[in-house]
């Protein structure tokens, strides 16, 4: 289980549209409770059992952050989704075929590399812009999540 004292801070409630703002420490309480199941082997991010999964965050989360009121269906799925795009993003960067040149910045936890390296790259990649000067600060813990699975493409 992640080691965070239970939170006596109101979470974040403001929305916008149907859009949650996340603060810095449920993402970090997300992030370690994902890891803590995956690591115990129960349960896997990407299987059948996906309902399963998403109900044990929300009871993890609960306790570690009492306030915040995560619910499954409009908060997690979501997060998890998001983050799941973006690491498959930031993975194809620095693992891809080709991709020689890209570095990854365990200071900032940014991917890095020469411009023209990037401007080359997102000619054929647009999606990949937003990682150019912006950090990603959960792909070393995704990627013991996802990594094995998207290197055999299993499960996609």
């Amino acid at each position: 289980m992640p080691s965070f004292t239970q939170s006596t801070a109101t979470s974040s409630q403001d929305y916008r549209g149907n859009k949650r703002k996340w603060v810095p420490e449920e993402d970090v309480t997300l992030v370690a409770c994902m890891v803590d199941l995956h690591n115990v082997g129960t349960f896997n991010a990407d299987t059948e059992v996906k309902t399963d999964y998403l109900n044990e965050l929300e009871i993890m989360l609960e306790k570690f952050l009492p306030r915040a009121m995560l619910k499954v269906r409009h908060n997690l799925e979501s997060r998890i989704k998001t983050w799941k795009n973006d690491w498959a993003i930031v993975y194809d960067i620095l693992k891809g075929k080709d991709n020689s040149g890209f570095g990854w910045d365990e200071h900032r936890q940014m991917v890095v590399t020469e411009d023209a390296v990037w401007n080359s790259y997102i000619s054929s990649h647009k999606e990949a812009d937003q990682f150019r000067h912006n950090s990603f600060p959960y792909y070393d813990q995704l990627t013991s999540i996802y990594a094995k699975d998207r290197a055999t493409r299993k499960n996609t």
